[in-house]
């Protein structure tokens, strides 16, 4: 009786010892009703009276949704799955206030991913996978709040459209890619004759800046030449003042070669012809020399 009444009291002490593993809680009922948690370490409990409920995983979840079909806004047929991620945040919750916590998830998340995607275009799913996940995040997460649970993250993982839809997109954006190639040539041929323009422009003006500088400089040569012959006008005529006649020889003897050289370069002038007399025009011509010397020695006398 001894070694029963032993055996039984061990029975009776390993019965009421709990130890509780890292990462997750169990929930303690007493004649079949919630009293505490326990969680992870080691606990006593009374025998026969009180018991372990459930034994809640609190470490994060990493759930499949399924794929489904959803029709978007424009009446668009397209196949899209997921993945959820939730923690446990209270075991008692989790466990007493909604059956088959998982199960319960995964339809709650698909249900949402249909009201989330049917209130879009299909150009807006495919291209707005952030603001459908954000959505469905917070949605989701204020519903399952009651059950003692926290979603950390919604993704979705593909959004697959119909295979005559995936050809009609191929080809518009086929199209699109053509336009803006016609766009970008019709731009660049615009730009080129913008610029082939610019250039002529400017050559224009370059052109005529050389004709007014090439203008001016004549001008200015004529000016000098005029001023030379003004000069030699002014000399001669101190000369001829002066009485002196090899100037009027010379002035003379000037405008006689003048006038042949005129006779001379016309066009239409075949035949020409000279004075006998050659030898009053030489003379004329020598009296060049004689009036230069004349000139050069009344200007060293005034400089003396």
């Amino acid at each position: 009786m001894a070694i029963i009444i032993i055996v039984v009291a061990i029975l009776i002490v390993f019965k009421g010892i709990v130890i509780v593993q890292q990462g997750y809680e169990y929930t303690v009922e007493r004649l079949g009703r919630y009293i505490r948690t326990l969680r992870p370490g080691f606990h006593i409990l009374i025998p026969f009276i009180d018991a372990i409920g459930a034994r809640v995983n609190m470490m994060e979840r990493v759930v499949e949704v399924p794929s489904q079909e959803v029709i978007t806004k424009d009446n668009a047929v397209v196949k899209v799955d997921g993945v959820l991620f939730f923690q446990v945040i209270d075991a008692a919750k989790a466990s007493y206030e909604v059956n088959a916590l998982e199960h319960a998830s995964i339809n709650l998340t698909m249900t949402n991913i249909r009201t989330v995607l049917g209130s879009m275009d299909l150009d807006e799913s495919l291209s707005k996978r952030d603001t459908i996940n954000a959505s469905l995040l917070h949605v989701v997460d204020a519903a399952t709040s009651p059950w003692g649970i926290k979603v950390t993250r919604i993704e979705i993982k593909d959004i697959s459209p119909p295979k005559d839809l995936v050809e009609s997109m191929a080809r518009q954006m086929k199209a699109e890619r053509d336009k803006r190639a016609a766009i970008l040539d019709a731009e660049g041929s615009r730009q080129s004759e913008i610029l082939k323009a610019e250039g002529q422009k400017r050559a224009l003006i370059l052109e005529a800046e050389g004709e007014k500088e090439a203008a001016f400089r004549q001008a200015e040569a004529r000016e000098r030449l005029a001023q030379a012959e003004a000069e030699a006008t002014r000399v001669v005529s101190e000369a001829i003042a002066a009485g002196n006649m090899q100037a009027v020889n010379y002035f003379v003897a000037t405008k006689y070669v003048e006038a042949l050289q005129q006779i001379g370069s016309a066009d239409n002038q075949k035949v020409m012809f000279l004075p006998m007399e050659m030898s009053s025009l030489l003379g004329s011509i020598g009296g060049i020399s004689e009036l230069i010397k004349d000139t050069l020695s009344s200007d060293k006398l005034e400089k003396n």
